[in-house]
């Protein structure tokens, strides 16, 4: 089909310079007899696939620079409306709690991505140690087996400490592997060098208080249409991926700025 088109388009460009049949015609023609096309392929194949080639380059390029024109007008519209998660008391913050930065980061433990984005926020409180605080919320996917343990064990430890259950997310996330191949004994291994109470934390893992933590963060993540993993709001500015520290800095300046 690519090469139909393709080939509609130069009968098309060849009408405008001399008498030829019109592109309708050749389509037509086409159709009737696609043994046309093979023939001029055969006839030509290399430069046949570099107009391919240079198509399908062109329609790559043109996609990426509608992407990008759609994002930056997204993005304009929530600096000027930003949405708007909550943030409950009781909540584990990472920074310091009156930062003028608020990042919520939407993850699943299990998730490579989320590892990836686990780095990028690292290196964006290094960056930003006054301006920045972190809280972590939970969407966990269902094809992670270990991102709802993971999650449930998070909320746990942080109904003892919220300083232990940050050390509880770094060990996570700075060790995926353990977690895929260890499941449950990598969270309880976790659990103890973050110095948890284990008996505690079990007790509490099904407990009222941490499922419907968990399930709020879902529920609010799908309302602000994050389907996968990781999503972020900065000030209530959207990030849909493991974005690199460079967008986080834009988002995080632009709100720096107007701030001033």
């Amino acid at each position: 089909m690519k090469a139909l088109k393709l080939f509609g388009i130069s009968a098309l460009a060849l009408t405008l310079v001399n008498c030829a049949p019109s592109a309708k015609q050749l389509k037509e023609a086409v159709e009737k007899d696609p043994s046309i096309v093979f023939a001029a392929i055969e006839k030509d194949p290399e430069q046949f696939i570099e107009v391919v080639n240079k198509a399908a380059q062109n329609a790559q390029r043109k996609a990426q620079e509608k992407a990008v024109a759609e994002e930056g007008k997204k993005r304009d519209d929530e600096f000027k409306n930003p949405l708007q998660p909550a943030i409950e008391e009781g909540r584990v913050v990472f920074g310091p709690k009156d930062a003028k930065i608020t990042i919520i980061e939407y993850s699943d433990f299990e998730c490579p991505y989320c590892a990836k984005g686990h780095a990028t926020v690292d290196e964006v409180m290094k960056a930003y140690p006054k301006d920045v605080r972190v809280i972590y919320k939970h969407l966990p996917l269902d094809f992670h087996p270990m991102a709802m343990p993971a999650a449930e064990y998070f909320e746990a430890i942080a109904l003892q400490d919220h300083a232990k259950a940050e050390k509880f997310y770094n060990l996570v996330f700075e060790n995926q592997g353990d977690l895929r191949t260890k499941k449950e004994g990598a969270l309880k291994d976790f659990a103890k060098k973050v110095g948890a109470d284990l008996k505690k934390v079990e007790k509490d893992l099904k407990s009222e208080a941490v499922q419907k933590r968990i399930e709020a963060d879902m529920e609010e993540a799908r309302k602000f249409n994050f389907s996968g993993t990781p999503g972020f709001l900065i000030n209530g500015v959207s990030l849909r991926g493991a974005y690199p520290f460079a967008d986080f800095k834009e988002i995080i300046d632009r709100h720096l700025k107007d701030a001033k």
